[in-house]
């Protein structure tokens, strides 16, 4: 049978330098490509233009709204939702299209396996080498409502993994990698404070201990080097990070209401 028709969608902004690398694969072969760009002002929409079925331009309401909104114009069951950091070899396209014929498919979560580069080798271990769920079937799935690490919810979820890897160039330089990381971080403090979670500071050097140690040790990341050791770091800066955002934010909330008459 012929290859279930595909909608792909990327939430982008500002991301000229690497946008093109990745939609290039998906023009024409997906069928139907939507961008939507939230306020860029480096020549990204420009560069979507020339690759994207559609370019909408769009406020920045957070990314569990923002991949919701993208969903909603999807035309085809099957969606792919890829980063602009992130780009599909041919060897994935041909796997896909071959799942995607096969006539009593059953599963509706696809995962591609993840091989993420830091500073131009690949993270062969560790979180970043986790598989993702990027092709799902549409009917009655949406994104939790978060600011960040927005999960996708659906009615049923049959899982299969396919074997060839999707690109994932996630950090620009070193410096990208901390602001990354921060930015991420304090959204993740910020959906935690408003689900009436709380932190202290022990508490937030605590989880970064224990996820240093789960990303060196148990997730094998010691075996990819000193790029392994260095992404350790990073992850545990990460959990720092939002732990300590979260204290500050529910010890701000706390020390507020002590000065309500």
């Amino acid at each position: 049978m012929p290859r279930r028709k595909i909608s792909c969608f990327l939430i982008v902004c500002n991301e000229a330098d690497r946008l093109e690398a990745s939609l290039k694969p998906l023009a024409g072969w997906v069928d139907q490509l939507i961008v939507l760009d939230s306020g860029s002002t480096d020549g990204t929409v420009a560069i979507a233009e020339k690759y994207a079925d559609t370019v909408y331009q769009t406020d920045w309401p957070g990314f569990g709204p923002q991949r919701n909104r993208a969903l909603s114009y999807c035309e085809h069951d099957w969606v792919i939702t890829l980063d602009a950091d992130e780009v599909m070899t041919e060897a994935l396209k041909c796997e896909i299209d071959s799942v995607l014929s096969e006539p009593d498919l059953s599963a509706t979560f696809i995962r591609f396996p993840w091989q993420t580069y830091l500073f131009g080798e690949p993270l062969k271990y560790g979180r970043y080498s986790t598989p993702q769920g990027k092709l799902f079937f549409k009917p009655g799935a949406e994104f939790k409502d978060r600011r960040v690490h927005e999960t996708l919810i659906m009615p049923e979820r049959k899982t299969i993994t396919l074997r060839s890897p999707l690109l994932h160039y996630s950090w620009r330089d070193y410096q990208h990698v901390l602001e990354k990381h921060l930015k991420y971080g304090i959204l993740g403090a910020q959906d935690k404070a408003e689900a009436g979670k709380r932190a202290s500071i022990p508490w937030a050097f605590f989880r970064s201990i224990v996820d240093f140690v789960h990303q060196y040790v148990f997730r094998l990341g010691f075996l990819d080097g000193q790029r392994g050791l260095l992404m350790a770091v990073i992850l545990s800066q990460y959990a720092f990070h939002k732990y300590a955002a979260l204290w500050t934010l529910t010890d701000e909330v706390s020390r507020e209401s002590q000065d309500l008459p």
